[in-house]
C-alpha cells in the first residue's frame, strides 16, 4: 500500500474493506437489525488533487463501506421498507432487474425478512455480484437478448413484466419509478453528506435510475445551502439526455430516461467517456491506495473536468457508489480495456499533461 496513505485515509480504507464480503474481521450482518445499525455513516475521505497547477481538495464519499458493499444498500432498504409499510407483514416473492449491486442488497435483505428474491440479470453482471446474490439465496434469471448497443436493460425489464403477468402475486420493487428510491437518499444520503462535509460548493452524483441524484438534490434544496448538484452519466447512456450508444461500465447509465431526474431537477449535467473513468480509477489506486468502482471513476473524472472550467469550486464531494474489489477483471484489467477499445494509456498521458495528481490528506 502506498506510503502516502495517512492514518485517517488508511482507516477509511480499512473500514471500506472490512465491511465487504471478503473481510474476515467484520462479517456481513446476520440480521435485519444488525444491518440497519450499520447502514450509512460511510466515510467522507479528503483527497488532494492538482490540476493545471492549481490545488483542490476532493471529498470522496466511499459508499463501499455500507454493510453489503455499495450505496444500493440504502436504496434496497428504502424499497423493502416501503413494500412492508404498504402491504403489512408476511412473506412474499420480490423481483427486480439489476446490474448487480442492488441485487446483492435485496437478496440479503429479503433473506432477513423471509422473502424470496428473484434477480433479473444479464451477462455484464460482475462475477462477484452474481456469486453474492446466489450466496444470499436469490433465484437468478439471466437474460441474453442485447440491443444494438449491447445493452440488456430492456430485455431485463421485459422479463420482469413477463414474470408479473405469469404470477400477479409477485412484487416488483421497481427501482426505476418507485418514489421510495429517491426518498431513501433525500432522508439519509443527502443529510449525511452535508453534515460530514460542513461546506461544499458541489456534489457530483452518478446516475442510473437517477434516484440518488434526485434524492440528494431534494434534500440540498430543502436544507438551503448554495450547493450545486451535478448529475454524472457516461457517454452512450440516455439517463439524463444525450445520444444512445455503446458503453462498457456497469452501475452507471441507462438506455432509457430517468424518471426521477429532469433537466430542472439538478443544477448541471456531465457526461464522461468510459476510458477516462477507468483511467481515474487506476490512477487513484496507484497514488493513494483507494480502490473504487467504475461509476466512482466516472464521477471523479467529471469533477476534474468541471474543475477545469470552474477552478473556484471549493471542496466538491464525489459520491463513490462502491469499491473496486468487484472490478478486478474489468476496470482494473488491461485485457478487458483493450478488448473494449479503451485507450487507457492515452488518457493517462492526458492526465500527465494536465498535471493531475492525487495525494492523501489528513484534514478536511
Amino acid at each position: 500500500m502506498p506510503a502516502c496513505l495517512r492514518p485517517a485515509v488508511l482507516e477509511a480504507q480499512r473500514t471500506e474493506s472490512a465491511r465487504q464480503m471478503t473481510s474476515i474481521l467484520t462479517p456481513a450482518p446476520r440480521t435485519w437489525d444488525e444491518f440497519v445499525g450499520r447502514l450509512g455513516r460511510t466515510p467522507l475521505v479528503p483527497v488532494r488533487t492538482t490540476l493545471r497547477g492549481r490545488s483542490h481538495t476532493l471529498l470522496l464519499k466511499l459508499e463501499g463501506a455500507n454493510p453489503f458493499g455499495s450505496i444500493k444498500d440504502r436504496t434496497a432498504y428504502g424499497l423493502l421498507r416501503a413494500i412492508e409499510e404498504q402491504r403489512g407483514a408476511g412473506r412474499r416473492t420480490v423481483v427486480e432487474s439489476t446490474s448487480g449491486n442492488l441485487g446483492v442488497a435485496l437478496a440479503a435483505l429479503c433473506r432477513f425478512r423471509g422473502h424470496t428474491f428473484i434477480a433479473i440479470v444479464d451477462p455484464k453482471v460482475q462475477t462477484e455480484n452474481l456469486a453474492l446474490m446466489a450466496h444470499f439465496g436469490a433465484e437468478i434469471v439471466m437474460v441474453t437478448e442485447a440491443d444494438k448497443n449491447d445493452s440488456y436493460s430492456v430485455a431485463r425489464l421485459n422479463r420482469v413484466r413477463e414474470l408479473l403477468d405469469e404470477n400477479p402475486a409477485l412484487i416488483w420493487t421497481d427501482q426505476y419509478s418507485n418514489i421510495a428510491n429517491p426518498l431513501a437518499h433525500c432522508r439519509h444520503t443527502g443529510p449525511e453528506i452535508l453534515q460530514q462535509a460542513g461546506s461544499t460548493d458541489a456534489i457530483f452524483v452518478p446516475v442510473s435510475t437517477g434516484g440518488i441524484a434526485a434524492g440528494v438534490k431534494t434534500h440540498v434544496r430543502q436544507a438551503g445551502p448554495a450547493t450545486r448538484v451535478v448529475a454524472v452519466d457516461v457517454v452512450g447512456s440516455v439517463a439524463i439526455g444525450g445520444d444512445s450508444g455503446p458503453r462498457h461500465l456497469t452501475g452507471i447509465g441507462a438506455n432509457m430516461r430517468s424518471r426521477f431526474v429532469a433537466e430542472s431537477d439538478v443544477d448541471d449535467r456531465a457526461w464522461v467517456r468510459d476510458a477516462p473513468a477507468v483511467a481515474v480509477c487506476r490512477k487513484l489506486k496507484a497514488e493513494t491506495g483507494l480502490d473504487v468502482g467504475g461509476s466512482s471513476g466516472a464521477t471523479i473524472a467529471a469533477c476534474l473536468s468541471y474543475l477545469g472550467d470552474h477552478s473556484h469550486l471549493s471542496r466538491p464531494v464525489c459520491v463513490c457508489p462502491d469499491g473496486g474489489w468487484k472490478y478486478q477483471d474489468t476496470v482494473y484489467d488491461h485485457g478487458w480495456a483493450s478488448r473494449n477499445g479503451l485507450d487507457i494509456a492515452a488518457e493517462s498521458a492526458r492526465f500527465e499533461d494536465e498535471g493531475i495528481r492525487f495525494t492523501c490528506s489528513t484534514s478536511m
